[in-house]
């Protein structure tokens, strides 16, 4: 296993558009798909967000404050793959402000009803890919000699 490169992570959350992320509901952690674009803001200091849509007054509108967001990728032929973990803040944002709407809709699979943009500031992204083991030769080599 290695950990991957803060580059690494945002290469993958670049490439990606559905994801999961984790809130707590009635004291108790849940786990949903949604849609995502991450939103870059470049400046003195860049900034990093990922954009979500929802619908009004559901669960994930409601969440608390902090919120767990992960994205990966499995070969389970090959037995490896990766995954990018994302913790941090779940803000309401205003969809018409600076353009936000137009450049950084997540674009849900499901449009209907999506009128709640949130996104998820982060205070720390890691990343992880496993490899797979050596392969075993499948023949044991006394049965040649």
């Amino acid at each position: 296993m290695e950990n991957l490169s803060d580059d690494e992570c945002l290469e993958l959350l670049r490439q990606g558009s559905v994801g999961r992320i984790g809130i707590v509901v009635d004291d108790a952690p849940i786990i949903l798909p949604i849609n995502y674009r991450l939103v870059e803001a470049s400046g003195m200091t860049p900034a990093r967000w990922i954009a979500i849509r929802t619908r009004p007054g559901n669960v994930i509108e409601r969440a608390g404050l902090l919120v767990a967001f992960e994205i990966d990728g499995i070969d389970p032929y090959r037995k490896q793959g990766w995954s990018v973990l994302v913790r941090g803040t779940l803000h309401h944002v205003d969809p018409d402000a600076a353009d936000f709407r137009q450049r950084f809709d997540s674009t849900p699979w499901i449009l209907a009803e999506r009128d709640a943009w949130l996104v998820i500031d982060p205070f720390a992204v890691t990343g992880r890919r496993l490899h797979a083991a050596a392969p075993e030769w499948a023949f044991d080599d006394r049965g040649y000699r």
